[in-house]
């Protein structure tokens, strides 16, 4: 006997209101690159091109989030797809981190080796076009920020765009550092900063994602606890076979083999334990077996 429930709606609208967030800051943030990378080539900052470079990834990224973001709504309803294809989300998500990560790696690399001889910049087209890209970069952070708490999709995207912010600051800084002193160093080393700055928290959504992607327990989730509420529940003398995972951001799942007493109404039961699932864990997709403590030998034993 189970008991589970329907997440798919609820999923479905928070999509539509992330893809049309993203609709509109792929469309700034494209727009913006293109200035960048230009003026970057000729002026030959380095600092510009690196955040051209980060702006790239946010296109790129926001991309994937978009395709990752429709193909899932679009299977909702197959029958040989249960539980859709959400984690493409996450598969994108980790695309992100993995191109970030890159960029940011290329940046530091090429940003120590002008160190020694750092070349002359142009430092007046490349203020105009950071501020131009300070404020692209906080449109897009406004449009994002609300559904990176609850997407990890949409909070690697934000962190790309987090990431452009603040690297459009220090352009801004080495640009008018190089216009009043003449001091080229500034350029790298602003380089250096954003590569330093990104990483870790490109790491951490990787991390976050490849928790997900190996059905791993949500971190914020004590799985002794999850079992020994569930034996709390009244006519509930044994659990065992409890998997807590997540499917994709804001979707925890839950399977779980409880044992009754004999005198158990398994209806009873089966409403309480969800009931405690949903109000303790958030856990709102639980699949529950229940299993009569009568019951000879109870489950077989699994080969995995």
């Amino acid at each position: 006997m189970g008991a589970g429930h329907d997440h798919g709606g609820a999923a479905s609208r928070a999509a539509d209101q992330h893809r049309g967030r993203l609709w509109a800051a792929f469309g700034l943030l494209a727009a913006l690159m293109l200035v960048e990378a230009v003026t970057a080539l000729l002026t030959g900052s380095l600092a510009l091109l690196s955040d051209a470079g980060h702006m790239f990834t946010d296109v790129l990224g926001i991309g994937m989030a978009l395709a990752a973001i429709t193909a899932a709504r679009r299977a909702v309803g197959d029958p040989q797809r249960t539980f859709g294809l959400y984690r493409l989300e996450v598969l994108a998500a980790l695309a992100n981190a993995v191109l970030l990560s890159g960029v940011a790696v290329y940046v530091l690399i090429e940003a120590v080796s002008r160190l020694d001889d750092p070349p002359e910049v142009t430092a007046g087209p490349v203020l105009v076009v950071a501020v131009a890209g300070l404020l692209a970069n906080i449109v897009a952070f406004a449009l994002l920020r609300s559904g990176a708490r609850d997407n990890i999709n949409m909070r690697g995207a934000y962190l790309e765009v987090l990431g452009d912010l603040l690297g459009s600051v220090g352009v801004i800084v080495a640009a008018v550092v190089i216009a009043t002193t003449q001091w080229w160093w500034a350029d790298p080393l602003v380089a250096v900063g954003i590569g330093l700055f990104i990483l870790p928290r490109t790491w951490r959504l990787g991390r976050a994602a490849v928790r997900i992607l190996v059905q791993a327990a949500p971190e914020h989730l004590d799985v002794p606890a999850v079992r020994s509420r569930l034996c709390a529940v009244p006519g509930v003398s044994d659990v065992h076979d409890l998997h807590v995972w997540t499917l994709t951001s804001g979707m925890e799942v839950a399977s779980a083999h409880l044992t009754i007493d004999p005198d158990a109404e398994v209806g009873t039961v089966l409403t309480a334990a969800r009931s405690a699932l949903t109000e303790e864990f958030h856990i709102e997709h639980a699949t529950l077996q229940v299993e009569p403590g009568t019951s000879p030998g109870g489950c077989g034993p699994t080969t995995w």
